[in-house]
């Protein structure tokens, strides 16, 4: 019965005693299941008292004694109190300065063999504490893929409400995260400067983060980091297609229409308007910068000189008033020919306006375009009734999409909403 002394022992707080006996109970019974749940528990108390930065040693080599005793899935009572300690270690870890990242590649090293319950808010626990070191922890994407991502319970996926803010539940910062780390890849051997892509992890991760966008449809990012991934393994379309839904959300942030200029890439013209419409969003000029001197780099291209040469006033005036280096392309572009004799204008808000129209029709280009009829056109309140053909006829305000429409004209649009009332909505029209 010396596993029932044991116990009694540390119930008492005589760790100490209830230490050296199970330790002598191993050597001579080290199968026994109840000495080593008897000790396991001891180990614990240990774990439980030195759960500090300044305690890791300790703390870490009676977690590694947990590891060593080998228990099964029917321990997990203890490790699931095991993984509250862990938790309020890594997060403790995390708040000093530097962190030591060895010490959470240690920890982990350790408990990717415990049997904790699944799902559970104790496990949900662990991954909590390890995301807080995603960005500069170089093992996260293992550790995530240790930890799974199927294993999220129902409350994970709630919206969490801090000071009365409303964050990210813990699974939509999950995939986003695990997501960035795919894009930012992994330094090449010997080079920490060059970076390379796992497309074959991003294969694996894509159906995942497919499945969460269509059964979350209110998580709004991720959508934004597939499309960013598609684009990286190749599926210009394909990003194309899973980027729409996010961007008609999320229209008047600039960066959104930067993404846009990256799966156009090889469309000039196209690219051309996306850049525009991210530059007449009302966006801090600090912001702008980079997008603005890529938007340069496409005007040279194509031979725009005097509007590249507003873009380069604008970016070096930002530049400057925030101290700012002035990058080399810059400067090489300010010591050309073309530079030096084109007439700048005092904005580019007039090539803005020339082309936004084609970037906005992309937004809903999953919209089928169909030809209408216009019937009656009321012009004090730029409404137009049309008739598409016998089964469908209504009414859409034709304001900010076409000008002086008359009846009989055809019009090619894309009509959203049911028709309730005859009254849709039109996101493009044109003759």
């Amino acid at each position: 019965m010396s596993f029932k002394e044991i116990n009694d022992l540390r119930k008492e707080g005589k760790l100490q005693e209830a230490l050296e006996m199970a330790t002598v109970e191993l050597r001579e019974e080290p199968h026994n299941i109840w000495t080593k749940r008897a000790a396991s528990w001891v180990y614990y108390a240990y774990i439980k008292a030195n759960c500090n930065p300044d305690s890791f040693h300790t703390f870490v080599d009676y977690l590694q004694k947990v590891r060593e005793l080998d228990l099964d899935k029917d321990e997990a009572m203890l490790f699931d109190s095991c993984a509250w300690q862990v938790g309020s270690m890594v997060f403790s870890l995390l708040k000093e300065n530097p962190v030591d990242h060895k010490k959470l590649d240690t920890i982990f090293d350790i408990i990717k063999y415990f049997h904790f319950t699944i799902p559970s808010d104790a496990y949900t626990f662990i991954y909590k504490a390890f995301h807080q070191g995603n960005t500069d922890w170089s093992r996260y994407l293992e550790f995530a893929d240790w930890w799974g991502f199927e294993n999220f319970g129902s409350n994970d996926f709630l919206m969490e409400e801090i000071n009365r803010r409303k964050i990210l539940s813990t699974a939509e910062k999950a995939y986003i995260a695990y997501s960035k780390k795919l894009l930012e890849g992994v330094p090449v051997e010997q080079n920490e400067h060059q970076r390379t892509i796992d497309k074959t992890r991003i294969d694996s991760f894509l159906p995942k983060l497919e499945k969460l966008t269509r059964e979350y449809p209110d998580f709004v990012y991720p959508s934004y980091y597939m499309a960013k991934l598609l684009l990286v393994s190749g599926s210009e379309q394909d990003a194309l297609s899973a980027f729409l839904p996010f961007a008609k959300i999320k229209r008047n942030e600039f960066w959104v229409w930067q993404l846009f200029t990256e799966i156009f890439s090889d469309d000039k013209e196209m690219k051309l308007a996306c850049y525009c419409k991210a530059l007449s969003l009302k966006t801090p000029e600090d912001y702008l910068v980079k997008l603005r001197q890529s938007f340069t780099e496409l005007l040279v291209e194509i031979a725009l000189h005097e509007e590249a040469k507003t873009e380069i006033d604008i970016i070096v005036t930002t530049r400057e008033k925030n101290g700012w280096n002035i990058p080399n392309q810059i400067k090489y572009w300010k010591g050309q020919e073309w530079y030096n004799s084109a007439k700048p204008k005092d904005n580019n808000r007039q090539l803005y306006a020339k082309h936004i129209k084609r970037a906005e029709e992309l937004l809903f280009r999953d919209i089928q375009e169909e030809i209408i009829v216009v019937e009656f056109v009321n012009n004090g309140k730029k409404i137009l009734n049309f008739v598409k053909d016998k089964q469908r006829s209504g009414f859409f305000k034709y304001s900010g999409l076409i000008d002086k429409p008359k009846i009989g004209d055809l019009l090619y649009v894309r009509l959203d909403g049911s028709g309730e009332g005859g009254f849709y909505k039109a996101h493009t029209a044109e003759h």
